[in-house]
């Protein structure tokens, strides 16, 4: 097995799939650049073919119109947006066209196109350069969403959405690039049999977060264990159709929830894991109320001052822990 970063983890998706499924190929701005997309597509034109690695004008409708097309007849294209904020040009393509074919036709078309949008935040770029954007598309029917927090599942949840034929929002956060983990050899997986998962086990609380958000809930995981509270982790990966029976589970054990989006709060992941387990558990199980962590409801900043007061920090969620444990 092999150390890698979850940036090498998504260009060994890409390999994996280029390499076994010729029907695949990817296309989007600056996927030749040796610093646009880090190091998650590093040379993949130059293994592959520039025929197969597209490197497009700037028009994110343009490429994503292109590659929806091409999931019509029996490709499997991926479009790469190296900014998530970008993306929205291409909302016509894939919201209003992609995610409603196969229901209008009776399940007759099957536009299994993969739209990869990536996370780019923090670094004083400003509210244009910094959003997660992922309740939008997790509120529409026919588009499977899904965020990877892992080495494992960057590179896996990759494949299964590309090899899924249904059209998936595969979204990526730049600030889990340089996490590590080793990874066995890569296969084909069906995303279907993809679910939300417990990722520490804990009897206290239960933290439930998707991509970075998974990552703060396990950082205030183990700063909590140092002062005897056991937080049980949630990875929400998959976002629609949101997956609710892991969480469930959990705060039925623990009856305390911190829910953490990377996000704004308002309509956001963190309110509809709240919900589903307000609607699914009885109300005696819950020994506190829950909880929300999430950005303010304000764009992001272009101050570094400001930036440190905007974005979640681990302590957030322990203070909000321990509050929950302490209150009668």
């Amino acid at each position: 097995m092999d150390n890698i970063t979850y940036g090498e983890a998504i260009r060994s998706g890409f390999a994996y799939l280029l390499s076994n499924h010729p029907d695949t190929f990817v296309i989007g701005q600056g996927l030749w650049s040796p610093w646009y997309v880090g190091s998650s597509m590093t040379e993949l034109e130059k293994e592959f073919g520039k025929e197969r690695v597209i490197d497009t004008p700037v028009s994110e409708l343009g490429c994503t119109s292109a590659a929806v097309g091409a999931s019509l007849f029996k490709k499997r294209p991926i479009v790469v947006h190296p900014r998530m904020d970008f993306m929205i040009y291409a909302t016509d393509s894939l919201v209003n066209q992609a995610a409603k074919w196969s229901h209008m036709l009776g399940g007759q078309a099957n536009p299994c196109v993969t739209v990869r949008g990536i996370i780019n935040r923090g670094g004083e770029q400003g509210a244009q350069h910094s959003q997660s954007l992922q309740s939008w598309f997790a509120h529409i029917p026919g588009l499977r969403v899904v965020m990877p927090h892992s080495v494992k599942d960057a590179r896996d949840l990759l494949i299964a959405a590309t090899l899924s034929p249904d059209p998936v929002l595969y979204i990526d956060d730049r600030w889990l690039y340089e996490n590590t983990d080793q990874l066995e050899p890569a296969k084909d997986i069906d995303l279907l049999q993809i679910k939300n998962e417990v990722i520490r086990e804990g009897s206290d609380v239960t933290l439930a977060g998707c991509s970075w958000g998974t990552q703060l809930a396990l950082e205030a995981a183990d700063e909590l264990a140092k002062i005897g509270i056991s937080a049980e982790v949630v990875d929400l990966r998959v976002l629609n159709p949101f997956d609710a029976e892991a969480l469930i589970g959990s705060v039925s054990k623990t009856g305390r929830l911190i829910a953490i989006d990377a996000s704004w709060k308002t309509c956001g992941i963190s309110s509809e894991a709240i919900t589903r387990v307000s609607e699914a558990i009885e109300p005696q199980l819950w020994k506190s109320k829950p909880v929300r962590i999430s950005l303010p409801d304000a764009p992001a900043p272009s101050s570094k001052v400001l930036e440190d007061i905007y974005y979640p920090k681990p302590k957030m969620v322990t203070d909000a822990a321990k509050e929950m444990l302490t209150k009668k």
